[in-house]
C-alpha cells in the first residue's frame, strides 16, 4: 500500500509555479493576481480561504481578500464581482462557497467572467470540459488528476466508481476519468445515496473516488484487494481526546481500508492540498492566457 501524499505533490506543484513567477518578474511581466471573496464568518471557509491566500504568498502571486458581511444583499455581491471582472489587474476570481441562503450560488457563479473563473464552475468552462476542450477544470477534480499523474498510476481500462454526484467534485471527476487521456480512459460509474447494490459496484472497482460527505462511509468490505482509493471527504467529528475537541474524518474508514489498497489518499493531507495546488495552476493559466 502506498500513500498518495497530497502535501508532497502540492509542494512540488507550487515550487514549479514559484520558478515560473520568478521568471515573469525577471522579464518584467505581470504576475498572477487572485481575488478571493469571503461572505460571512464560516469557520471552515475562513480556513480554506486563508490557505489559498497563503499559497499565493508562497508562490509569489498577488492576492486580494475581500471580506463581506453575511447580510450583504445578492445585488451588492454581484456588483462586487462585476467590479472584479472589470479590474484588468485581476486574473482569477473565486467566491468561497457555501454562501448565505438568501444568495443564489448559480447567479454568483454565472456573473464571474469565464476567463477569470479559476474555480471552473461557470457553465462555459463546464461545457468546454465536457467536450474535452482546454479550459479551467474545477480545482478538486483537477487536483485528483494531478495526483494520479504524479504517482504514474495507469488508469487505462480501469473500472472507476465515483460516490457522489455534486457539480463540484463527483460529476466533473467522472468526466475527466472517462476522457481519452492519461490519467483517464476509465469505465466510470457515478453512484449516490439512492444507488442500489453500491457495495457490489464498489467491490468491482479498480478505482474508487469517495465524495459523498459522510464520515467513514466506505468500509473495508466494500473495497477489493489492490484498489486505488481517493478520499475527497473531510468532516469534523467530535473527539474529546483531541485538544481541538474534534477529529477530521474522510469518507473512507482509512484504518481498515488502507491495508487492502494499492494506493490511497489520507485525510487530511491528501486531496485537500491538491485542490489548492490546482487552483494556483488555474490562476497562473488565467494570467498566461491574458498575456
Amino acid at each position: 500500500m502506498q500513500i498518495l501524499d497530497g502535501q508532497l505533490v502540492s509542494k512540488a506543484t507550487k515550487d514549479e509555479l514559484r520558478i515560473k513567477v520568478a521568471q515573469l518578474v525577471t522579464e518584467g511581466k505581470k504576475v498572477p493576481h487572485l481575488a478571493a471573496v469571503l461572505v460571512g464568518n464560516n469557520g471552515a471557509s475562513e480556513t480554506y480561504v486563508g490557505a489559498k491566500v497563503k499559497a499565493c504568498q508562497e508562490i509569489g502571486f498577488k492576492s486580494t481578500l475581500i471580506r463581506l458581511e453575511d447580510d450583504i444583499t445578492e445585488n451588492k455581491l454581484l456588483s462586487v464581482i462585476e467590479s472584479l471582472n472589470e479590474d484588468l489587474d485581476i486574473d482569477g476570481i473565486l467566491v468561497q462557497l457555501p454562501l448565505p441562503k438568501h444568495i443564489s450560488d448559480e447567479k454568483v457563479i454565472n456573473t464571474i467572467l469565464p476567463s477569470k473563473d479559476v474555480d471552473g464552475f461557470h457553465p462555459v468552462n463546464v461545457g468546454k470540459m465536457v467536450q474535452g476542450l482546454d479550459t479551467f477544470v474545477p480545482a478538486t477534480p483537477y487536483g485528483i488528476m494531478l495526483l494520479l499523474e504524479h504517482y504514474k498510476i495507469n488508469t487505462k481500462g480501469m473500472n472507476a466508481v465515483v460516490i457522489g454526484r455534486s457539480n463540484i467534485v463527483g460529476r466533473p471527476v467522472s468526466i475527466l476519468l472517462s476522457q481519452s487521456s492519461n490519467p483517464g480512459n476509465c469505465t466510470v460509474t457515478v453512484t449516490h445515496s439512492h444507488t442500489k447494490n453500491l457495495k457490489e459496484l464498489c467491490l468491482n472497482a479498480d478505482l474508487i473516488v469517495a465524495a459523498i460527505g459522510i464520515p467513514e462511509f466506505v468500509k473495508a468490505d466494500m473495497v477489493k484487494e489492490g484498489a486505488v482509493v481517493i478520499d475527497v471527504g473531510i468532516t469534523r467529528v467530535p473527539d474529546a481526546s483531541k485538544k481541538s475537541g474534534f477529529a477530521l474524518k474522510g469518507d473512507v474508514a482509512y484504518a481498515d481500508v488502507a491495508p487492502k489498497c494499492s494506493f490511497i489518499t489520507p485525510v487530511p493531507g491528501g486531496v485537500g492540498p491538491m485542490t489548492i495546488a490546482a487552483l494556483m495552476k488555474n490562476t497562473f493559466k488565467a494570467c498566461e492566457l491574458k498575456n
